[in-house]
This record gives structure tokens, sequence and C-alpha cells, in this order.
């Protein structure tokens, strides 16, 4: 979690009470009177949820699922001996890579839970020391690097009585359990699974009888490359039809009982909600995914956009009531509207930065480039700073004022700053996702170097001196670029790089390079560590000791790599850091830190 105090609540279905962890306390509150209170139950307390009659609270406790009523007791509603072995919590790889993040869900009508069993014990052991501190005992975690076993992952109904049943489907053939959902009070309560193959070819959309277990199929989807898992789907109308996206005709589209309802030229990002008669959801022109707009489809086969200004536009949906939030370029934060009603207040802080930012589309295939320079800039060529993320599952170059604050503080210090979003990010269409399958280095590289080029054909750019900094997979790009192309990148800062693909997790990892247990070849193809022995430019590793995602392996094994090359470079380690840094004086030393190396490295006035 990047933030501290409240960062989740859940309420009943009529939106009157809450519920809410802080610290390890379960608190809940009325809505309607405006009070709160803490409730004393056995603890720790997480995930806590309200019954959809609010007249109990379910929660995960450990590796236990617990039930709380509102008298402050509490008992235990499922929970294991085995210490392998939890209830209610959502699996390593489910939470980091398919978006699910709870692992239980309260029936229609409050008298049952759906709830995850999850078995790690076929998951290797992996320990995080922690340097800093030897007298610490490492801290294990079961992860599933890529070729290697995933937990054993069940679904159970657990009625209050003491009933249960097991949820079956072909477990063998779909081990990923991606969501699970309950149909409405009026479809008997019926559940709605989504399970996935191992290599993710093939998606399958199961209704599952809660008392007897049995599951029939509803929607399969397959693909040579991979089936997307689109968040917000599978939905269900209030009028009973089954609301899905995929990719059909060479962009995303939504499926309305398993007919596409949206052109060929906008590609669906996430389904927000389904209604009586209508879906709502979020897309973007196939060739522009440097907006978001929110859009209505109806049962009569209208689509209607509820939003067109350039910007980054989400939504929400509780009943009729429909709420959006529009971040767009030139004003800071975002606007949140009532959809034909009022604006809500943001008492947010004001950035100390404003972006002077321009955003093109660069060549034949449409590179979305954003470049920064300095404000008040005289026109002089500048020394760039690339600051990408490039790969899947992430977009940079977009038209949001605070997407760019980091980058614009760089080219204040003197950088004109690229981000660039090539072939492998979201919202370009199938061809343009999957141009890094079984390749994540090529398509993508090329990309940041054809941006730089074309940008430098239109800005003041000083080509001699180029720097690139990049986190996670920006930070694999990052010494990727270094390693690859020197004759382009002078240096290079990758923070929490994977540098070997084998050590990240199995579900990411498999869908776009396969099983290496049954072809190792584009592991090698895309690891950095073959390539060790061809750094000629500075590069500075940073990772955090305590990151358990893509674990500070990735950065030893490298710098051990570089070592053997007898190829300088440097590292810094950050202690007591997990994947990212929300930590407010480490972010801001890392930044000082990167600046300095880079102002260094480039040989800037100032840095020597």
């Amino acid at each position: 979690e990047g933030a501290g105090g409240v960062t989740a609540y859940a309420t009943d279905r009529a939106v009157t009470v809450f519920a809410l962890a802080l610290s390890g306390r379960l608190f809940v509150g009325g809505l309607l009177s405006g009070t709160a209170r803490e409730l004393s139950v056995d603890g720790p307390v997480f995930d806590p949820r309200p019954d959809p009659l609010a007249a109990r609270i379910a929660y995960v406790s450990g590796r236990s699922l617990r039930i709380a009523e509102l008298d402050g007791t509490s008992w235990e509603l499922a929970a294991d001996d085995d210490p392998d072995i939890t209830w209610g919590s959502a699996d390593f790889v489910a939470a980091e890579e398919m978006h699910r993040f709870r692992g239980y869900w309260w029936s229609p009508d409050g008298s049952a839970i759906a709830a995850c069993r999850v078995d790690n014990s076929p998951v290797q052991r992996w320990w995080i020391a922690d340097p800093a501190n030897p007298g610490n005992s490492p801290h294990e975690v079961r992860y599933p690097a890529a070729g290697t076993p995933n937990p054993e992952v069940t679904l159970h109904v657990l009625a209050l009585d003491g009933a249960s049943s097991e949820v079956r489907w072909d477990r063998a053939g779909y081990p990923y359990l991606a969501d699970v959902q309950w149909r409405s009070a009026g479809d008997s309560g019926r559940l709605v699974l989504t399970v996935q193959s191992r290599d993710q070819r093939s998606l399958m959309v199961l209704d599952g009888d809660p008392v007897t277990g049995v599951t029939t199929p509803l929607f399969a989807d397959g693909d040579a490359a991979w089936v997307e898992l689109v968040p917000g789907t599978p939905a269900v109308t209030g009028d009973g039809q089954l609301v899905h996206a995929a990719d059909r005709d060479g962009a995303r589209r939504l499926l309305i009982d398993g007919s596409p309802v949206t052109p060929p030229d906008m590609q669906v990002r996430a389904v927000v909600a389904a209604g009586g008669d209508d879906v709502t959801f979020l897309a973007n022109p196939i060739d522009d995914a440097t907006v978001q707009h929110v859009w209505r489809w109806t049962s009569d086969g209208v689509l209607t956009a509820l939003t067109d200004e350039p910007g980054i536009h989400t939504a929400t949906v509780g009943g009729p009531v429909t709420v959006i939030r529009s971040a767009v370029v030139d004003e800071p934060g975002a606007i949140t509207q009532v959809l034909d009603g009022p604006t809500l207040g943001s008492y947010a802080q004001q950035p100390l930065v404003a972006p002077n930012i321009t955003i093109r589309h660069y060549g034949t295939r449409r590179i979305a480039t954003a470049v920064l320079l300095p404000e008040g800039h005289d026109g002089n060529p500048l020394p760039v700073l690339m600051d990408p993320y490039g790969g899947p599952h992430a977009l940079r170059a977009v038209r949001s004022h605070n997407a760019h604050l980091t980058s614009q503080w760089f080219a204040n210090q003197g950088f004109a700053v690229v981000v660039a979003d090539g072939r492998g990010t979201p919202g370009r269409g199938s061809a343009w996702e999957r141009a890094v399958h079984l390749d994540l280095a090529t398509a993508v590289l090329e990309d940041q170097v054809a941006a730089l080029q074309a940008a430098a054909n239109e800005f003041p750019l000083d080509l001699s001196r180029v720097g690139i900094r990049g986190w996670s997979f920006g930070g694999y790009l990052a010494a990727l670029a270094v390693m690859r192309r020197p004759d382009v990148f002078h240096a290079a800062v990758a923070g929490a790089p994977v540098t070997e693909w084998r050590l990240y997790d199995t579900h990411y990892t498999e869908r776009y390079l396969g099983d290496p247990s049954l072809d190792a070849a584009p592991y090698a193809a895309n690891s950095l560590l073959p390539l060790a022995d061809e750094l000629t430019r500075p590069l500075l590793l940073v990772h955090g000791l305590a990151d358990d995602n893509v674990v500070a392996a990735h950065t030893l094994q490298l710098s051990n790599a570089l070592l053997a090359a007898g190829a300088p470079h440097e590292v810094l380690p950050l202690v007591g850091v997990t994947h990212m840094t929300p930590q407010e004086v480490v972010a801001e030393h890392l930044l000082l830190h990167q600046l300095e190396f880079l102002r260094r490295s480039l040989r800037l006035i100032g840095g020597e």
C-alpha cells in the first residue's frame, strides 16, 4: 500500500453503513447518522466488509475468515491448522497481476460467503533479508516464479449456519481464478466465475450453483498469444445479459451476450457498471491512448459519450447516480462531478510545478510522445532525459496534468524530458499490445529510439547527451537501452529493474514469454544478464532491499554479472524499501541522487 491511514472501506448494498480497518482495528459507522465507532473484535483486522443487509461484518484475520457481530463478538467462519493454507485472501498473483484484490464475497441475502481457500504449499519459499539489521531473521515469502508451481486455489460457499460446498470446475485446465461475483438476488444468488488456463490462451466464464457446486459455461474466449483480463468484466445487466470485453477484429470490444456492440476503431479499457439495460465503460480511440473517455451503451444499441474534453476520465456508478472524475493537462489534480449534478470540492494540495508539455504522435506507428521543456526555456539545445515505463498495462504519455509532475521537475533542472508509449503499452489494439509476445525488448526499445529521433526534429534536443530513467519495467528498459544502444543512450538510471525474467512471477511473465520449463529461449533472449559485457555507459541500479515483487536479486545478479565482465556501474540499495518508495524523505533524496548521477554522467555544468 502506497498510502497511510484510511485507504479502503466497504458498505452494505443500500450504502447506509460502512466498515474499514485502521492499524488492524475494525471501525464501523452510519452514513446517515454520520457517526463511527470502533468494534473491538479478535484481530488483526483486514478487508472488513458488511453483509448486503448490514446485519454483520466479515473480515480476514491472519489466515482465517471471521464474522463480527454488531455487539462486538466475533467468530471463526473458516480456518485451517496448516500454516500454508489461508481463507478469504487473494493469492499473490491474483492480487499482483489479475487485480483480484479480495478473496471472499457475500451472497446477496447475507446468508453465505463465497471464499477462496489458498494452499501455498506447492509454491517455492524465498527469503527477503534485512542486511542493514543482521539480527533480524529473513522474512519468508511464497513466490511463484515463472515456470514454478502456483498455489492451489479453490472456491467454497460457506453458509453462516455451518453448511458448505465446494464450487467445482476443471482446475487442471483452468487453474487461475480471475474473478468471482454473485448475481443479484433476483437471480437466486448464483455465482459467476472467471477462470483462465495457465498459458492464458483460454478463458471461461462459468455459472456456479452455490448449493451443489456445479458449474456450467456462459462464455469462452481464446487467443494464440493470450486472453486479456479486462477490469470490470464479466458483468450481468439487470435483464440477465452477460457483459464482457474481448479482442475482436483487431480491437478490444464490448460484448453483450457474445456479440460486439462497439466499433473496431474504439478500444475498450474497462467496464464500470452494468445497469438494468445499459453498460457504462471506459474507452479510447484506437489510434490515441493519450485520452480515455466514459461511454454508455443502452439496449437500443445507442452509444453515448459521457465525456468529451481531452483527458483521462474515469467513473463510478451506484444506482441512478454516475460520478465522473476528469483529469486534463491544463489543470492540476482532477475534477469530480456527479453527472448532470454538482461538482465535488477538492482539498488536494496544489503541485509546485506545471508541465510545459507538448504531446505528439510520431511516425507511421503514431507513437504517443510527450515532450517537456524547462519553464521559460530560451530555445537553446538541451540534454535529453527519456522517462518511460514502456511496458504492458501502463501508460505515461497521457493528457493528465499530474502524470507529468516528476518529469517536469527534471525538465526544470535543465533537461528536455521525452516520455513515449510504444508498442506493448495498452490502448492501441490487439496487434500493438501483442507486438511484445515472446520478445519484451526489441519493439519496446525500437519505439523509444524512434520517438527520440522524431522529437529531435521538432524540439532543441542535444542527442550527444541522452539519459534514460525508469522504474520496474521502465528500469528494465533503461538498463536495456544503455546496453543494446549505447550509440543513442549515454547514461541510465534503472530503478527496481527486472533483469532476469525467470525471477518474476508466473502470471505476468508466462503471458508474454511462455513457460520457461517448456521453452527457455525467450527468457535467455530477454534477460539482461548476458548483456553485461556490452555495458560501456554509466548505469545506476536502484533497488529496495525489502522488495517482494521484483526482488533485490534482480539488481544483485546483474551487478554480479557486470562486475565479472569488468563493467563499471553503481548500485544504490534502499534499506527497508519495497517495490515503490512512498516514504517522502526517501523519494525526495532519491530524485536528487538521480539528478546528480545524470549531471555527472552526461558531463553537465555543475555536475562535474
